[in-house]
């Protein structure tokens, strides 16, 4: 039977940034899926096709670090998703929405330090 494949000690600086860009990837697919919902299916398959290399960096930035490290960074989406919504979308940002935003923001963080 093969041995599984071990992953490194820490978690290296390149799958933390891997992961950061796979977020941005998604969150811009997710953003094309709900514009398409209006405005056509060419968005929906645009957002599809980012969604998919969000999905493929995300892959490749398991091979740099620890899963517990590296998955709590896709929670930055929510930032994205804000920022998204209120510039592409006009959505309000209201304080219950940044207080939310700093408070994953700063879980992030203190999962992404915890592997040093």
């Amino acid at each position: 039977m093969a041995e599984p494949s071990r992953v490194p000690a820490a978690t290296a600086p390149m799958g933390i940034l891997l992961m950061v860009v796979s977020s941005l990837f998604s969150c811009t697919g997710q953003l094309m899926w709900k514009l398409g919902a209006t405005r056509g299916i060419g968005d929906v398959i645009l957002g599809f096709a980012l969604y998919a290399v969000g999905a493929l960096l995300m892959l490749v930035a398991y091979r740099f670090g620890e899963l517990s490290v590296l998955q709590p960074i896709l929670g930055l989406s929510y930032v994205l998703s804000l920022l998204a919504g209120w510039a592409w979308l006009g959505e309000t940002i209201t304080v219950g929405r940044v207080i939310g935003v700093i408070a994953v923001v700063a879980g992030v963080a203190m999962v992404a330090r915890s592997s040093r």
